[in-house]
């Protein structure tokens, strides 16, 4: 290819063709230069904010207002719609094995004629481009992004999540070059073609990985769109990248333990990695009465330190696994190189001072997204545009480089405790759900393997476009974001958990434990109680078995720093507002909703011990027989 910019380098015919032909084609080095021209200086209005928006059908569609501040780009969408991710946005176009929707099937058409006009919208436009590798180089998938140019701040995000491949270093390999995947960005057939819906198309040609973002959102694209294409690539060879946060927790003891958890969207990941957000005088409160406005509190004086891991994408490659002391457990790197931090539970000043003064004072620019800045002013996270007057945007975000974390984790990790999070509603006896899990609890690998194929999306999510009632995300909580057939990952899943039986399974819950609104506290509070317990296996007399056996078991009471947490936070019947009745009404409506996702996995191609334990599944197993088929 012989592009202005770039020397000769082997690259997509059609990709080749698009640059070639384009208006103008600017080839970025770093994400700092992608920033710079986030906001041509010479494009703002008189407030200093840049429009970003497109030619419709002759008329100009503005997307979203884009500014210079002192910590980086902010960027905000127009269009509430647009603020968070749609979890109908992603079509499959080729005609490979899913089990996703197919464009066919939803728009009533092939996807190549748009497919050509498409790269026919490109040729027509300024544009920029970039290499990048999904996931780790060398175990993931060398990349190119190309995007309108006035987009740059879209490709800035991108750059900063995945990181970005020099130009030298790419012409250093002339035509030994090759890329396994391709990013395509044309925003204004959002309005042409879908409806104003955000839709992202997956193309999985035999040796290419095409990706067409229809949107501006780098959420179901440049996020979760390149973690598709990691998914679909590990698929082929029998291994994943894991939904989840992981972090190295050093307690005040010196004691080292690794905690990995999963969980669909709002499950907490992002908060395992954030220290405890204390009240004024230091304490942590551990839930307010939902029903009473009673309060209680937890002192923890000191808490772990955390070594941060990954935030959401973990690579669990084979060639990972080498050290002979790591047999029985999960081995895992980050699969990214920035993190999409949520932070819309950080409400004021002080709620968590490290991230805080982190964004304010960034090592280099960051990106805001649905945050109310001001050009040239710093862009705040506790304050959010609103979506409507005294409705805020839920959904606030920034990306943030993990090189600049404090404490940042770059080798392989060992995984001690394997955690699942659950956004949960309250529950009362008179207004029953599926809020009865407690503080935490203890699952048999078996069952810990079910709760990542169900993988609840949970109650007020405030990550995606709102669905109604309880829904799933599916096989490890990233069926979302796969393309490929949900029973390929179920076997693959089933096979990592059941070959690490010196983990440690644990479930825990956010928002609500029963009547009693928590928060986040549950997950603090159990990693640092395990931080310091350690991975080994409770005494048989220091838990119960849970009144709905999907709980495993239960501890009877915990001690963290000499203060005893009782039975209403850890067997949620026995608080006064549940009761048995109350328990067993959520336990009912949670088994339901169980049983009508696991049936979904009864495939002739799953794993005939997988079977076994989705069929003891249906059947009402105990705690007991999870065991048995754990260990068979």
């Amino acid at each position: 290819m012989t592009v202005p910019g770039l020397p000769k380098v082997s690259i997509s015919s059609f990709a080749e063709s698009v640059l070639r032909e384009a208006k103008s084609v600017r080839f970025f080095s770093t994400a700092e230069e992608l920033a710079d021209a986030a906001v041509p200086r010479e494009m703002v209005d008189e407030k200093g904010f840049f429009t970003v928006g497109y030619d419709v059908a002759g008329e100009f569609v503005p997307e979203m207002k884009v500014c210079r501040v002192r910590n980086g780009i902010s960027a905000n969408y127009l269009e509430p719609y647009m603020r968070r991710r749609d979890p109908d946005c992603m079509v499959i176009a080729d005609e490979g094995a899913t089990d996703k929707q197919t464009f066919r099937n939803r728009f009533g058409d092939d996807f190549e004629p748009l497919r050509q006009e498409t790269f026919q919208w490109l040729k027509s436009q300024d544009l920029g481009c970039f290499f990048f590798d999904a996931g780790l180089p060398g175990k993931g998938l060398p990349a190119v992004a190309i995007c309108p140019a006035n987009a740059a701040f879209f490709a800035f995000g991108l750059a900063t999540l995945q990181g970005i491949v020099p130009v030298e270093e790419i012409e250093s390999h002339g035509e030994d070059y090759s890329h396994g995947a391709i990013i395509y960005i044309a925003p204004p057939f959002r309005h042409t073609h879908f409806d104003g819906k955000q839709v992202v198309v997956h193309n999985r040609r035999d040796v290419l990985h095409e990706l067409f973002s229809y949107n501006l959102y780098p959420g179901p694209s440049a996020k979760k769109g390149v973690y598709g294409m990691l998914l679909n690539y590990g698929e082929r060879q029998g291994w994943t990248t894991a939904h989840c946060s992981t972090v190295q927790m050093v307690t005040p003891y010196d004691n080292t333990v690794t905690v990995m958890h999963e969980g669909a969207s709002g499950g907490g990941k992002s908060e395992m990695l954030e220290q405890m957000h204390r009240e004024t005088d230091g304490r942590l409160r551990l839930g307010e009465n939902t029903l009473s406005g009673e309060r209680r509190y937890v002192s923890i004086p000191r808490g772990c330190e955390l070594n941060p891991v990954t935030d959401d994408m973990a690579l669990c490659h084979p060639d990972l696994q080498t050290d002979q002391s790591t047999q029985g457990k999960l081995s895992l790197m980050d699969a990214e190189q920035a993190w999409f931090l949520r932070v819309n539970h950080i409400t004021s000043y002080g709620t968590d001072p490290n991230l805080e003064s982190l964004t304010i004072h960034p090592k280099r620019p960051m990106l805001f997204l649905n945050i109310d800045a001001t050009p040239d002013a710093t862009a705040l996270i506790w304050e959010p545009i609103h979506d409507a007057p005294e409705t805020p945007c839920p959904n606030p975000r920034l990306i943030f480089p993990r090189s600049d974390y404090p404490g940042i984790v770059d080798e392989p990790v060992t995984v001690d405790i394997r955690s699942f999070g659950v956004r949960c509603p309250p529950c009362t006896r008179e207004r029953p759900t599926y809020g009865i899990i407690g503080l935490f609890h203890i699952l048999p690998p078996a069952l810990a393997w079910l709760w990542r194929l169900v993988a609840p999306r949970g109650h007020g999510n405030p990550s995606i476009v709102e669905t109604e009632g309880m829904s799933s995300e599916g096989v490890g909580s990233y069926w979302p974001f796969a393309t490929g057939r949900r029973v390929a990952q179920a076997n693959i899943l089933f096979h990592q958990v059941m070959n690490t039986p010196e983990t440690m399974f644990v479930l825990v819950p956010n928002q609500h434990i029963g009547s009693w609104a928590t928060g986040f506290s549950p997950q603090w509070i159990t990693r640092e109680y395990l931080a310091r317990r350690g991975s080994a296996e409770f005494a048989p007399g220091k838990v119960l078995d849970a009144r709905c056996p999907l709980l495993g078991r239960t501890p009877r009471t915990i001690q963290v720093e000499g203060q005893v947490i009782g039975h209403w936070f850890l067997q949620v019947e026995t608080q006064p507002e549940v009761g048995e009745e109350g328990y067993d009404r959520g336990a009912e409506i949670l088994t339901t909703f169980f049983h009508e996702q696991v049936r979904q996995y009864l495939d002739s191609d799953l794993d005939a011990k997988a079977r076994e334990i989705i069929q003891a599944c249906l059947d009402g197993a105990s705690v007991a027989d999870y065991d048995r088929l754990s260990n068979t």
